[in-house]
Protein backbone atom coordinates (compact mmCIF):
# COMPACT_ATOMS: atom_id res chain seq x y z
CA UNK A 1 0.00 0.00 0.00
CA UNK A 2 1.62 3.26 -0.61
CA UNK A 3 0.22 6.92 1.02
CA UNK A 4 -1.00 10.05 0.09
CA UNK A 5 1.25 12.62 -1.69
CA UNK A 6 -1.02 15.55 -2.40
CA UNK A 7 -4.14 16.15 -0.64
CA UNK A 8 -6.09 18.96 -1.33
CA UNK A 9 -9.03 20.10 1.10
CA UNK A 10 -12.17 22.20 -0.44
CA UNK A 11 -8.71 24.63 -1.02
CA UNK A 12 -9.69 27.93 -3.47
CA UNK A 13 -7.44 30.32 -5.11
CA UNK A 14 -8.09 33.84 -6.08
CA UNK A 15 -5.62 36.98 -7.33
CA UNK A 16 -5.60 40.03 -5.55
CA UNK A 17 -9.44 40.91 -5.02
CA UNK A 18 -10.75 39.02 -8.21
CA UNK A 19 -13.18 36.12 -8.31
CA UNK A 20 -11.74 32.53 -7.66
CA UNK A 21 -9.75 31.07 -10.10
CA UNK A 22 -10.04 27.62 -8.84
CA UNK A 23 -12.85 26.52 -6.12
CA UNK A 24 -13.43 23.80 -3.77
CA UNK A 25 -11.36 21.75 -5.17
CA UNK A 26 -11.09 18.35 -3.07
CA UNK A 27 -9.18 15.63 -3.99
CA UNK A 28 -5.78 12.96 -2.94
CA UNK A 29 -3.25 12.05 -5.36
CA UNK A 30 -1.25 8.45 -4.46
CA UNK A 31 2.26 8.31 -4.24
CA UNK A 32 3.89 6.96 -6.93
CA UNK A 33 0.76 7.35 -9.46
CA UNK A 34 0.60 8.67 -12.66
CA UNK A 35 -1.98 11.54 -13.37
CA UNK A 36 -2.89 13.66 -16.31
CA UNK A 37 -4.07 17.17 -15.57
CA UNK A 38 -6.78 18.58 -18.58
CA UNK A 39 -9.03 21.16 -19.23
CA UNK A 40 -10.04 23.48 -22.11
CA UNK A 41 -7.39 26.91 -21.94
CA UNK A 42 -8.77 28.83 -18.72
CA UNK A 43 -9.55 26.32 -16.79
CA UNK A 44 -7.02 26.81 -14.01
CA UNK A 45 -4.26 23.90 -14.62
CA UNK A 46 -1.61 26.55 -14.61
CA UNK A 47 -2.87 27.82 -11.17
CA UNK A 48 -3.12 24.35 -9.97
CA UNK A 49 0.35 23.78 -10.90
CA UNK A 50 1.36 26.56 -9.15
CA UNK A 51 -0.25 25.39 -6.16
CA UNK A 52 1.45 21.81 -6.67
CA UNK A 53 4.75 23.37 -7.33
CA UNK A 54 4.53 25.68 -3.80
CA UNK A 55 4.62 28.98 -6.01
CA UNK A 56 1.35 30.25 -5.15
CA UNK A 57 -0.81 29.74 -2.05
CA UNK A 58 -4.14 28.94 -1.37
CA UNK A 59 -6.45 31.81 -0.48
CA UNK A 60 -8.50 29.02 1.52
CA UNK A 61 -8.77 25.31 2.30
CA UNK A 62 -6.11 23.50 3.24
CA UNK A 63 -3.05 21.58 1.00
CA UNK A 64 -0.99 18.86 2.17
CA UNK A 65 2.14 18.24 0.06
CA UNK A 66 4.48 14.82 1.11
CA UNK A 67 1.95 14.24 4.14
CA UNK A 68 2.66 17.79 5.67
CA UNK A 69 0.11 20.51 5.63
CA UNK A 70 1.53 23.18 3.82
CA UNK A 71 -1.11 26.21 3.61
CA UNK A 72 0.10 28.13 5.85
CA UNK A 73 3.84 26.89 6.40
CA UNK A 74 6.69 29.47 6.84
CA UNK A 75 8.25 31.30 3.82
CA UNK A 76 11.67 29.59 5.21
CA UNK A 77 9.99 25.88 5.48
CA UNK A 78 9.07 25.72 1.44
CA UNK A 79 12.64 25.38 -0.30
CA UNK A 80 12.99 21.64 1.34
CA UNK A 81 10.12 20.80 -0.32
CA UNK A 82 10.61 22.11 -3.31
CA UNK A 83 13.86 20.12 -3.49
CA UNK A 84 11.85 17.54 -4.05
CA UNK A 85 9.68 18.44 -6.93
CA UNK A 86 11.33 18.77 -10.50
CA UNK A 87 9.24 20.60 -13.02
CA UNK A 88 8.88 21.69 -16.39
CA UNK A 89 7.44 24.76 -16.90
CA UNK A 90 6.23 25.96 -20.11
CA UNK A 91 8.03 28.53 -21.03
CA UNK A 92 10.97 26.44 -19.55
CA UNK A 93 12.83 28.75 -17.45
CA UNK A 94 16.38 27.90 -18.37
CA UNK A 95 19.16 30.32 -16.91
CA UNK A 96 20.26 31.84 -19.68
CA UNK A 97 24.22 32.63 -19.42
CA UNK A 98 24.45 28.99 -18.08
CA UNK A 99 25.23 25.78 -20.20
CA UNK A 100 22.70 23.08 -21.01
CA UNK A 101 25.50 20.81 -19.26
CA UNK A 102 24.94 23.57 -16.12
CA UNK A 103 21.36 23.88 -16.52
CA UNK A 104 20.80 19.85 -15.84
CA UNK A 105 23.29 19.57 -13.18
CA UNK A 106 21.92 23.01 -10.98
CA UNK A 107 19.51 20.42 -9.08
CA UNK A 108 22.22 18.33 -8.16
CA UNK A 109 24.44 20.82 -7.59
CA UNK A 110 21.82 22.45 -5.14
CA UNK A 111 21.75 19.47 -3.26
CA UNK A 112 25.08 19.62 -2.41
CA UNK A 113 26.77 16.79 -4.71
CA UNK A 114 30.44 16.75 -6.14
CA UNK A 115 31.05 17.56 -9.67
CA UNK A 116 32.95 14.04 -9.97
CA UNK A 117 28.97 12.69 -8.61
CA UNK A 118 27.35 15.34 -11.58
CA UNK A 119 29.26 14.59 -14.39
CA UNK A 120 28.37 11.29 -15.52
CA UNK A 121 24.70 11.42 -14.42
CA UNK A 122 24.00 14.82 -16.50
CA UNK A 123 25.88 13.68 -19.51
CA UNK A 124 24.04 10.36 -19.50
CA UNK A 125 20.71 12.34 -19.29
CA UNK A 126 21.63 15.02 -22.25
CA UNK A 127 22.46 11.53 -24.29
CA UNK A 128 19.58 10.49 -23.37
CA UNK A 129 17.19 13.57 -24.33
CA UNK A 130 19.28 14.11 -27.73
CA UNK A 131 21.32 16.35 -26.79
CA UNK A 132 25.07 15.36 -25.95
CA UNK A 133 26.37 17.54 -28.69
CA UNK A 134 24.68 20.62 -27.41
CA UNK A 135 26.18 20.12 -23.60
CA UNK A 136 27.84 23.22 -23.64
CA UNK A 137 25.36 25.39 -25.42
CA UNK A 138 23.27 28.14 -23.72
CA UNK A 139 19.68 28.65 -24.07
CA UNK A 140 19.33 31.61 -27.03
CA UNK A 141 21.25 29.17 -29.22
CA UNK A 142 18.80 26.61 -28.66
CA UNK A 143 15.75 25.56 -30.48
CA UNK A 144 12.59 25.30 -28.55
CA UNK A 145 12.15 21.93 -28.85
CA UNK A 146 16.05 21.61 -26.99
CA UNK A 147 15.60 24.39 -24.82
CA UNK A 148 12.41 21.96 -23.60
CA UNK A 149 14.49 18.89 -23.94
CA UNK A 150 17.25 20.63 -21.27
CA UNK A 151 14.19 21.57 -18.88
CA UNK A 152 13.10 17.88 -19.30
CA UNK A 153 16.52 16.71 -18.31
CA UNK A 154 16.84 19.06 -15.31
CA UNK A 155 13.01 18.48 -13.56
CA UNK A 156 14.15 14.30 -13.25
CA UNK A 157 18.18 14.61 -12.72
CA UNK A 158 17.95 15.08 -9.43
CA UNK A 159 15.04 11.72 -9.55
CA UNK A 160 12.75 13.90 -7.01
CA UNK A 161 9.55 12.36 -5.35
CA UNK A 162 6.95 14.44 -7.92
CA UNK A 163 7.62 15.61 -11.53
CA UNK A 164 5.15 18.79 -12.68
CA UNK A 165 5.26 18.90 -16.46
CA UNK A 166 3.26 21.78 -18.21
CA UNK A 167 2.87 20.44 -21.61
CA UNK A 168 5.90 18.66 -21.73
CA UNK A 169 6.06 17.61 -25.67
CA UNK A 170 4.13 20.64 -27.00
CA UNK A 171 7.74 21.68 -29.11
CA UNK A 172 8.96 18.40 -29.78
CA UNK A 173 8.20 16.32 -32.66
CA UNK A 174 6.53 13.10 -32.54
CA UNK A 175 9.58 10.81 -31.98
CA UNK A 176 10.67 12.91 -29.28
CA UNK A 177 7.40 13.29 -27.54
CA UNK A 178 7.09 9.22 -27.57
CA UNK A 179 10.78 9.44 -25.76
CA UNK A 180 10.07 11.68 -23.52
CA UNK A 181 7.04 10.13 -22.28
CA UNK A 182 8.94 6.85 -22.06
CA UNK A 183 11.63 8.98 -19.84
CA UNK A 184 8.72 10.12 -17.17
CA UNK A 185 6.79 6.47 -17.19
CA UNK A 186 9.95 5.04 -16.54
CA UNK A 187 10.51 7.61 -13.42
CA UNK A 188 7.20 6.45 -12.26
CA UNK A 189 8.02 2.78 -12.14
CA UNK A 190 10.75 3.85 -9.70
CA UNK A 191 8.48 5.67 -7.62
CA UNK A 192 8.00 9.18 -8.64
CA UNK A 193 4.80 10.77 -9.04
CA UNK A 194 4.32 12.71 -11.91
CA UNK A 195 1.38 14.92 -12.85
CA UNK A 196 1.61 16.32 -16.78
CA UNK A 197 -0.45 18.87 -17.73
CA UNK A 198 -0.99 18.43 -21.78
CA UNK A 199 -3.91 18.91 -24.24
CA UNK A 200 -2.28 15.98 -25.94
CA UNK A 201 -5.89 13.31 -26.15
CA UNK A 202 -2.06 10.74 -27.83
CA UNK A 203 -0.04 11.31 -25.06
CA UNK A 204 -3.22 10.26 -22.97
CA UNK A 205 -4.28 7.00 -24.40
CA UNK A 206 -0.41 6.19 -24.73
CA UNK A 207 -0.33 6.09 -21.10
CA UNK A 208 -2.89 3.20 -19.55
CA UNK A 209 -3.06 3.19 -15.83
CA UNK A 210 -2.87 7.07 -15.48
CA UNK A 211 -5.81 8.91 -14.14
CA UNK A 212 -7.13 12.28 -15.08
CA UNK A 213 -7.45 15.29 -13.08
CA UNK A 214 -9.90 17.22 -15.68
CA UNK A 215 -10.38 21.04 -14.58
CA UNK A 216 -13.54 23.14 -15.80
CA UNK A 217 -13.74 27.36 -14.96
CA UNK A 218 -11.70 26.39 -11.70
CA UNK A 219 -13.92 23.60 -10.24
CA UNK A 220 -12.60 19.63 -10.49
CA UNK A 221 -14.86 17.42 -12.82
CA UNK A 222 -14.40 13.68 -11.25
CA UNK A 223 -17.53 11.73 -12.12
CA UNK A 224 -15.91 9.12 -10.83
CA UNK A 225 -14.63 10.17 -7.37
CA UNK A 226 -11.40 8.49 -8.42
CA UNK A 227 -9.73 10.66 -7.18
CA UNK A 228 -11.00 11.11 -3.60
CA UNK A 229 -10.41 7.57 -2.83
CA UNK A 230 -7.81 6.46 -5.63
CA UNK A 231 -6.70 2.98 -6.13
CA UNK A 232 -3.60 1.97 -4.55
CA UNK A 233 -0.47 1.60 -6.31
CA UNK A 234 2.89 -0.29 -6.11
CA UNK A 235 5.42 1.42 -5.43
CA UNK A 236 8.72 0.33 -6.99
CA UNK A 237 12.65 1.09 -5.52
CA UNK A 238 14.26 4.06 -5.19
CA UNK A 239 17.02 4.54 -8.10
CA UNK A 240 20.26 4.78 -7.08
Amino acid sequence: MTGTIVEFDRVGLRYGTGAEVLRDLDFRLNEGGFYFLTGPSGAGKTSLLKLLYLAQRPTRGRMSLFGDELSQASREALPAYRRRIGVVFQDFRLVRHLSAFDNVALPLRISGRSEEEIEGPVREMLAWVGLADRASARPPTLSGGEQQRVAIARAVIAHPDLIIADEPTGNVDAAMAERILHLLTAMNRLGTTVIVATHDVGLIAATPGAQLIRLEKGVLVDPTGALKHPPAMPRAGRPL
